[in-house]
């Protein structure tokens, strides 16, 4: 196996994936559903999983409470994921996803994860700063549990010096982030919904949405700004260059855990040595494997590299 730096990811919300379909959604009928696929979810999670699957390792620190965390530990041994476990206040949450077979469409449930107070917070930045290894990449995605402040992230960030931080957020954390941004933050990615909420109009272009990132990176936001252009593929600002990388067309089948592949193929290419554009052009690569296989599954290292060459990189 190819060296490569070490990759840390951060799950303090994770949930127990539930992903199973019915002949059609109706209300106040009893709605017979097909068996039930489980999986082990939450953003950094999910990364973890997918750079096991691309054949890279991290360690993913997850946070776990009840049954329902019993039983995720099981799935993520299942899968050979190296975890460690923090303690999480009350039970762990789960999610639903249902996919009605008549049109297609797909339904996604998700249930509040614990409210942590202040020393559940403190228990994680002290775990943090004894797993940050200089030099190391430190992954923090998904959503936030509840009873955490909207800079959180900043917080869990100070807690792992000496890390490149990724992250990859959304609403008020992500907001947060670009009002107030966190010194020397590495990456930071965002989906274009999310990013066109920010800036108040459409980013109908892919030279809109690198304008967009090019003024974070400026304005000292993140080293690196990622936006996701959905099918279209994904943009990326560095100082003094902007670069595009195109998705492969591929038939849609579930939209779920391609953003969590996506960050995996491109923060595990950063960590094996990669240019950061043929970086992006792996990270496009896997998240439109991802879109290809089943509810909460992720990308397929086979897939991947078939698609690859359809991931041309493009300067804007």
């Amino acid at each position: 196996m190819s060296q490569q730096t070490p990759i840390l990811t951060l799950t303090l919300n994770p949930a127990l994936d539930m992903a199973t379909g019915v002949a059609e959604l109706l209300p106040d009928h009893k709605l017979r559903c097909s068996e039930p696929l489980l999986d082990p979810g939450g953003g950094g999670l999910n990364v973890s999983r997918a750079i096991a699957t691309l054949g890279g390792e991290s360690l993913a620190l997850v946070a776990l409470g009840g049954l329902t965390g019993d039983r995720l530990a099981g799935l993520i041994r299942q899968e050979s994921v190296p975890f460690l476990a923090l303690t999480a206040p009350g039970e762990t949450r789960q999610s639903l996803t249902v996919t009605e077979a008549k049109t297609g469409r797909q339904y996604r449930f998700m249930l509040p994860g614990p409210v942590w107070s202040e020393a559940d917070q403190d228990r994680v930045f002290l775990l943090l700063r004894a797993s940050a290894r200089p030099g190391a990449i430190g992954v923090i995605s998904g959503s936030q549990p509840p009873g955490v402040p909207v800079d959180f992230p900043a917080r869990l960030a100070r807690s792992m010096p000496g890390l490149n931080v990724v992250l990859d957020t959304s609403g008020a954390p992500l907001r947060e982030a670009v009002s107030h941004p966190i010194p020397g933050l590495f990456v930071l990615r965002m989906d274009g919904e999310e990013a066109e909420s920010i800036v108040g109009h459409k980013l109908e272009t892919r030279t809109q949405s690198a304008d967009f990132a090019s003024d974070l990176v400026k304005r000292g936001v993140a080293q690196r700004v990622i936006v996701a252009r959905g099918a279209d593929g994904s943009v990326m600002a560095e100082a003094g260059r902007r670069v595009f990388a195109k998705a492969a067309k591929v038939q849609v089948v579930s939209t779920v855990g391609a953003g969590d592949s996506f960050v995996a193929g491109f923060v595990l290419s950063l960590a094996r040595g990669v240019e950061s554009a043929r970086a992006l052009a792996y990270g496009a690569a896997a998240a439109s494997a991802a879109v290809t296989t089943d509810a909460t599954q992720l990308c397929r290292l086979q897939d991947v590299e078939r698609l690859l060459p359809e991931c041309e990189i493009t300067e804007i």
